[in-house]
């Protein structure tokens, strides 16, 4: 089973089995690169499943400021909060050609009713979201910009070989919005981090050499 990490905390994503049970329940729908999906604010009606691909979950002010709070793959969802019946709290936006299955607010709560192991799942997701929101308004309010990037940089790397490397490929804007800085600032931090051997940058994909400093 795959899982998704965050804050150091690991996530099952949905088998095959399930993704295949609550796709009986659902339509599915493919979408270019840089769509929509949902936006934040919108009414709640649907459960979407990521079938394949990547999207980008975020929030913004009225100036057109973002603050990216995760990425989620395939075997992910997103719109669990279907549930509430209240607005949606984020945007979601695909980062590739993405296909989903979009399963209705009433079919949802009746797969929920007949799949108790799903609806753990379900709990555990929401727990693992709790706990990943309460790590970023720690590491918002006690550390300085630098701290944010290394703890994100050490988050998303993954081992390779013996060596860690953060897979996705960032640029120093995706980084910014994921810590809430500007991109001249990433750039900085990237470069210390770099002249002082920690990381280095190849192609957009970074290597940690070795575990940055807590504090620069």
């Amino acid at each position: 089973m795959q899982t998704s990490e965050s804050a150091g905390i690991r996530l099952p994503s949905l088998g095959d089995a399930q993704l295949r049970a609550l796709s009986e329940h659902a339509a599915t729908k493919s979408f270019p690169k840089n769509t929509v999906i949902v936006n934040e604010g919108d009414e709640t009606d649907s459960l979407y499943v990521i079938l394949s691909g990547r999207v980008k979950v975020y929030v913004s002010d009225d100036a057109g400021k973002e603050i990216v709070l995760t990425t989620q793959e395939t075997g992910e969802y997103f719109g669990e909060m279907v549930l509430d019946e209240g607005p949606r709290s984020a945007t979601v936006m695909t980062l590739e050609p993405s296909r989903f299955a979009i399963v209705p607010k009433s079919e949802f709560k009746a797969f929920l009713l007949a799949n108790p192991r799903f609806s753990i799942h379900l709990i555990e997701k929401l727990i693992f979201r709790v706990r990943a929101l309460t790590e970023n308004v720690k590491s918002l309010a006690l550390m300085d910009v630098y701290g944010r990037v290394a703890r994100l940089l050490l988050e998303l790397a993954q081992e390779r070989d013996g060596t860690l490397v953060v897979e996705e490929r960032l640029t120093q804007q995706d980084i910014a919005d994921r810590v809430g800085a500007s991109r001249e600032m990433i750039s900085k931090i990237l470069k210390d981090l770099g002249e002082g051997g920690y990381i280095s940058v190849a192609q957009k994909r970074i290597t940690i050499n070795r575990t940055p400093p807590r504090h620069w």
